[in-house]
């Protein structure tokens, strides 16, 4: 049944190709907002804090600063309204999910870049 799901998974839900990234991370998403008739691309900027699932049903977890107030956004990786992925920074941290960066503020929710 599971080779079967995976199968249908591969064949039928097109593929977008966008760079590898990691907890830690920080990335741009690019998105298209549909307004009544209009499109616009609308760009959200932040840390990764998490990857979650495999194949087509794999999401992930942006967290951004708009103020004093932390924002969290969750996407499909395979959104069909995602234009493109950039990733901006790579980040040095020890755990796939850092969820511990919610708590952070200041100097302390900065993160290594990785070198090289």
């Amino acid at each position: 049944m599971e080779d079967l799901v995976k199968f249908v998974q591969d064949e039928f839900i097109p593929k977008n190709d966008f760079p590898t990234f990691a907890a830690g991370d920080t990335i741009t998403v690019y998105y298209e907002i549909k307004e009544g008739e209009k499109s616009r691309t609308q760009f959200f900027r932040g840390v990764v804090l998490q990857l979650r699932g495999t194949g087509r049903t794999q999401t992930f977890t942006i967290r951004k600063m708009s103020g004093t107030v932390g924002v969290e956004r969750v996407f499909p990786l395979n959104l069909p309204a995602i234009q493109k992925i950039e990733v901006n920074k790579r980040g040095v941290v020890r755990r796939a999910r850092i969820f511990y960066f919610r708590g952070l503020t200041g100097k302390k929710a900065r993160i290594k870049e990785r070198r090289g």
